[in-house]
């Protein structure tokens, strides 16, 4: 391309990246990346092919690989395509994350304008394992203290999580929504929202049967910090919780029978 500049120096490509000419002396140091050439004068000069290797490096800095990391990363790919199809997919995931951290945020303000308090399930919605382990640990160490029991935060996925999170979120909105419309604990749709849940829950790994369901919400209604969490959200919601799990274990006596 005619009057296109083939070669830069380390203070245009700082001004044209926003990397500190300290920073690019640093990357020419540890071979991230090295200049195409350096001058009599000791002038280090980039060309295409460098400028092209300093965006993929400043793309891994976005999604925040140390430069060990970086120089790891761009050691295991064969070519620049393989190299920026990987860092699609790696910011559309950050993205997708980012996307749910705002709608959280913008509910958390709604609720506070409001004068609301949000569910732990909203709170938390499009954590990443950090923001998981931080968000479970109060109710961890509760459940060690009180029951002896480990949540086991370390092991945990933060896109199960956030699936579960919102299928609990959906589930006790309605049920909250049907308990403020004083719809019965018994009426089909309370009743239809119960096994949609029970279903999920079974279908991602929480094996349980409608008897289980039964003394996991009573356990849930009884015990201090899981009662308040419920009423925080709705008054009476952890009764009615309980009632409409306790009707549907005895439709499916009534059934069997």
């Amino acid at each position: 391309m005619r009057g296109e500049k083939m070669e830069y120096t380390v203070k245009e490509v700082s001004a044209m990246t926003g990397v500190t000419i300290k920073a690019l002396h640093y990357y020419h140091k540890i071979g991230l990346p090295l200049p195409c050439r350096v001058t009599e004068a000791g002038y280090r000069l980039y060309g295409k092919k460098e400028l092209e290797r300093l965006q993929q490096i400043l793309f891994y800095r976005e999604l925040d690989f140390s430069l060990k990391e970086i120089q790891k990363a761009l050691q295991s790919e064969s070519n620049r395509i393989t190299c920026l199809e990987r860092q699609q997919k790696l910011l559309c995931a950050q993205r997708q994350r980012t996307d749910r951290l705002l709608d959280t945020i913008q509910k958390s303000i709604r609720s506070a304008l409001k004068g609301e308090t949000m569910s732990e399930q909203d709170l938390f919605q499009g954590f990443d394992k950090q923001g998981w382990e931080e968000a479970l640990k109060t109710q961890s160490d509760y459940l060690k203290e009180n029951y002896q029991v480990d949540l086991k935060t370390a092991e945990i996925d933060p896109e199960e999580l956030n699936e579960k999170a919102a299928e609990a979120k959906r589930f006790m909105d309605a049920m909250s929504e049907a308990l403020k419309n004083q719809i019965s604990a018994a009426d089909e749709r309370v009743q239809s929202l119960v096994k949609g849940h029970l279903k999920f829950l079974n279908d991602h790994g929480i094996k349980m049967d409608a008897e289980q369901f039964y003394r996991t919400s009573q356990f849930l209604s009884q015990d201090q910090f899981h009662h308040k969490m419920m009423e925080d959200q709705q008054i009476g919601l952890s009764y009615f919780l309980l009632a409409a799990v306790g009707q549907h274990v005895d439709n499916l006596k009534n059934t069997k029978e």
